[in-house]
């Protein structure tokens, strides 16, 4: 299991911008000879300028949560007077061997870190997770104290942090990232809130909106976190159950299955593809084929790798002309339409 980084982990992903620039002279008040300076690659005014802008307002916000820890006092608390953050941003592991390798680690020699909590906005002598829900679950498995850090934090404010510590830490999954956007929606925080705390921008902030309004929060939980399925096929999935009414069915029964629900987030999601590629079974393994006038032409009859077709006597021979120049095309569009899933 990876090491808990710091406690100032909330600040680690702006401690680089604090360094001198490169090639910054030294501030001794001695002089120091000229330098002949490299030539630098020409980069557009744009890119310069947005980067700029970037770079002062993570200097910014490094400074405002610097100063919002530091007027924190430390604390040890009773871990059932927390509750966690309004803002789940992590769906159940496939295993809990990492979790009870911390609980042993702390049983053992004490929680060296101190989670991070806000006062409860609505209950008093509550508290709220910032950030450490695993030691402060692990405590109350433990049946001990957790040491804690209190700061006041807006709810913008909260979910700002807690993004930042994720990013210092394992980052969420890409369906973990959707929910975590869709609850701070749901909750009335702003979309420039929800974009730093992300740190995204407003295309991929529509895409995980997108996913979270086609799949219902069920469906995402029953397949999990998925670490190794990534925007392409859950965007695949979204846009398969919004135009399939029949979709949503088949997901979960599937999802529901014994042999699927033992298996780990991600294969469940193979799975959840593969009902949604699945078309529902036939009702009847023959159709009537009909002319526009609605006057029966023929039949097509379906058995397994079989298809066959029979038309009337008198549109037999263009039907089949049409059929043979037609196919090439057909078969390019359904070849297309299986890489697109």
């Amino acid at each position: 299991m990876s090491k808990r980084p710091s406690g100032k982990s909330i600040l680690a992903n702006f401690s680089s911008f604090s360094e001198p620039e490169a090639g910054e002279p030294p501030s001794s008040g001695g002089a120091t000879p000229p330098t002949q300076a490299q030539p630098l690659p020409r980069v557009g005014a744009g890119v310069i300028g947005a980067t700029q802008r970037s770079l002062s307002e993570l200097r910014e916000e490094r400074d405002r949560l610097q100063a919002l820890v530091d007027a924190g006092g430390g604390a040890e608390l009773d871990p059932k007077l927390i509750d966690p953050s309004p803002f789940p941003d992590r769906l159940p592991d496939d295993s809990d061997v990492e979790f009870a390798a911390l609980k042993k680690l702390i049983s053992e020699e004490g929680q060296k870190v101190p989670i991070q909590v806000r006062r409860h906005p609505t209950m008093e002598g509550r508290y709220q997770v910032i950030y450490g829900h695993r030691r402060w679950r692990a405590a109350i498995d433990l049946g001990i104290n957790v040491k804690a850090t209190v700061v006041a934090l807006s709810d913008a404010e909260l979910v700002v942090a807690q993004g930042i510590e994720n990013a210092a830490r394992q980052d969420l999954s890409w369906i973990e990232r959707a929910l975590f956007a869709w609850r701070m929606d749901e909750a009335g925080i702003k979309a420039r809130d929800i974009r730093a705390a992300l740190s995204i921008d407003d295309p991929e902030l529509a895409r995980l909106r997108t996913v979270c309004r086609a799949l219902p929060l069920d469906v995402i939980e029953a397949i999990g976190r998925a670490p190794k399925v990534g925007r392409p096929r859950w965007l695949a999935l979204a846009t398969a159950v919004g135009t399939d009414n029949s979709a949503l069915g088949r997901l979960r029964k599937t999802l529901s299955a014994d042999k699927v629900l033992g298996l780990t987030s991600d294969e469940r999601f193979r799975h959840a593809l593969d009902a949604i590629k699945v078309p529902a079974q036939r009702s009847h393994s023959e159709i009537e084929l009909m002319s526009p006038s609605g006057k029966p032409v023929g039949r097509a009859s379906f058995s397994g790798a079989d298809v066959k077709l029979s038309v009337a006597g008198e549109h037999a021979a263009a039907f089949n002309a049409f059929i043979e120049a037609e196919l090439p095309a057909l078969m390019e569009r359904f070849f297309s339409q299986e890489e697109r899933t």
